[in-house]
């Protein structure tokens, strides 16, 4: 497992951005368990495209999107801790973690086929990432508030009232993605 946790902090030098060091703990713990459970390497995830949709020529790298989002996410939250008083608040530790682990079940989605191309595993046509993200996040003991983002991250978080903390890496997450979807339908 060391070497899974080791690659896990290799991928997201934004764990560091965690001030709570158990949240941090975990958030690493829960990406070194995905990691030890996908066939995916960290090296693959620095090479596969982020998105299944847009075929295995887009030049977006999972990773490439994955630390954009928290990216996004984390600029997002900064500014509705400062510009809205008190009235609106973003916890950034819960913020952060959360759009770290928001993509961490498609570990176990993808597979490689034969050219080493990232597709749909058996796994990924009956759990969808937010389901099996959540649960690695709580067999690593991540709090509701995050497991919380990583289930309602996506399509299936229309069905339940999101946290701020949930809406803005919903958000962050779509913002990144919907253009290259619409582009590929535009063709």
């Amino acid at each position: 497992m060391e070497n899974y946790v080791k690659s896990a902090q290799e991928l997201w030098p934004e764990l560091e951005w965690i001030k709570d060091e158990t949240l941090r703990e975990q958030v690493t713990k829960t990406w070194a368990l995905a990691l030890e459970k996908s066939v995916l390497t960290a090296e693959d995830l620095n090479r596969i495209p982020f998105t299944l949709l847009c075929g295995p020529d887009l030049k977006v790298t999972f990773m490439d999107h994955k630390r954009a989002v928290v990216h996004v996410a984390k600029d997002a939250g900064e500014k509705v801790n400062s510009f809205f008083k008190g009235e609106l608040t973003a916890d950034m530790d819960v913020l952060i973690a959360g759009a770290i682990l928001a993509d961490v079940g498609k570990l176990l989605e993808y597979v490689l086929d034969d050219d080493g191309n990232a597709v749909q595993g058996n796994y990924g046509k009956y759990l969808r990432h937010p389901f099996s993200g959540v649960s690695l996040a709580e067999f690593c003991e991540v709090p509701a508030e995050v497991c919380h983002i990583i289930a309602t991250h996506a399509g299936e978080g229309d069905m339940v009232k999101r946290t701020t903390e949930a809406y803005l890496v919903h958000h962050a997450d779509f913002m990144t993605f919907l253009p290259f979807k619409e582009r590929l339908e535009v063709k």
